[in-house]
């Protein structure tokens, strides 16, 4: 690829998509960054106000469903590569409304693959589509064992949500196989950090603290995650956009199994010492509910494939990258309290709608 390059990446206003195109805006001044997103609940474009003024980058509405308007927008556009995050990813949403993750997570997949092979009319050279993924297609390990998720790893999701993401897996692996479409796949671990949408356990659980309400935990909270802070794995991405290899997929992962009971238990000592409140005091608000339809036991990257290939590592260690998301969820309450009672959702309105 050239040096300049016209870069799509679809749900940039979501979570792990603004800290991509965050960095890849301040990373690549010579890169022309355009964020396609939806603005569904998830996609807020405050998260982007600190680059928004910036002249290699754009915020274009678009639903992905909608193929026709995928399509012209890629042939007008003519861009060199697709990063593709945009997706329904909120489990227990998908239990309720399992549709809407099937339209969103592969049905608009397979328009954005379509848009692209139409539009690079098999011109392929320089070119590449990034299809980003979690770990939750490989299902579920077993508690207490030293077995690992890596790249051959089978599938075998549990959920609508995940079922929906590995469907849309195979379909990127499908296009490149008949159509000889440019592709790389990455499955990523549990992701923390600013800017994360409050649905989410870690930022759930501090605003729960600060309002002293119940910190709900599924069954014993003996489910276990492997956690990777977001600003890590917008890293990875980026290192695998330009040093992956063609047809590749990479598991990224953070090294850094917790239960979810010691994760809240550890959340709720630093918040308690930020708070300047009573040791223990947050750890009274554990409540245990009903377990989780379907609720996978474990899951857990092995991430040596990527650190051989690519040299890439994560860098921040747990604590340090929960103490840094407490600190930011702290020092940004009125961003917490925008998408808490929906005020967010204006901010197009309000800074872009007139553009």
């Amino acid at each position: 690829m050239s040096d300049r390059k016209k870069i799509i990446v679809t749900g940039g206003a979501g979570f792990i998509g603004s800290h991509l195109v965050r960095l890849m805006v301040n990373k690549y001044p010579h890169y022309e960054i355009i964020n396609l997103d939806k603005l569904t609940y998830a996609g807020n474009l405050a998260n982007l106000q600190d680059i928004e003024s910036s002249t290699n980058y754009r915020f274009v509405k678009k639903d992905i469903v909608d193929f026709e308007d995928i399509k012209s927008f890629f042939l007008e556009e003519q861009p060199d590569g697709i990063i593709h995050l945009a997706a329904e990813s909120h489990v227990d949403r998908s239990i309720t409304d399992p549709l809407s993750f099937i339209n969103t997570n592969l049905v608009g997949t397979a328009n954005l693959l379509l848009a692209a092979r139409d539009c690079w009319k098999e011109d392929y050279k320089g070119k590449l589509f990034y299809h980003v993924s979690t770990d939750e297609v490989f299902g579920s390990l077993d508690l207490g064992e030293e077995t690992f998720f890596d790249e051959q790893t089978a599938y075998d999701p549990k959920s609508p949500y995940s079922a929906s993401k590995a469907g849309s897996d195979h379909l990127v692996r499908a296009f490149h196989h008949t159509y000889g479409l440019p592709i790389v796949i990455s499955n990523c671990s549990n992701n923390y950090g600013a800017y994360q949408f409050p649905e989410k356990l870690i930022p759930l659980f501090i605003n729960n603290i600060l309002q002293e309400k119940p910190l709900p935990v599924y069954g014993e909270g003996i489910n276990v995650r492997d956690w990777l802070y977001v600003e890590d794995h917008a890293s990875a991405i980026d290192t695998i956009f330009h040093k992956g290899t063609n047809g590749k997929t990479y598991a990224i992962g953070g090294h850094n199994e917790w239960r979810n009971i010691d994760l809240i238990k550890l959340l709720c000592e630093l918040m308690d010492e930020k708070l300047e409140r009573a040791p223990k005091s947050s750890e009274q608000l554990i409540t245990y509910v009903t377990d989780r339809a379907g609720h996978d036991m474990r899951y857990a990257i092995d991430a040596s494939f990527i650190e051989k290939e690519l040299r890439w590592k994560p860098s921040i260690q747990f604590r340090e990258g929960l103490s840094k998301t407490i600190d930011w969820y702290l020092s940004n309450k009125e961003w917490l309290a925008s998408v808490t009672s929906g005020a967010y959702m204006k901010y197009y309105e309000d800074h872009y709608a007139n553009r």
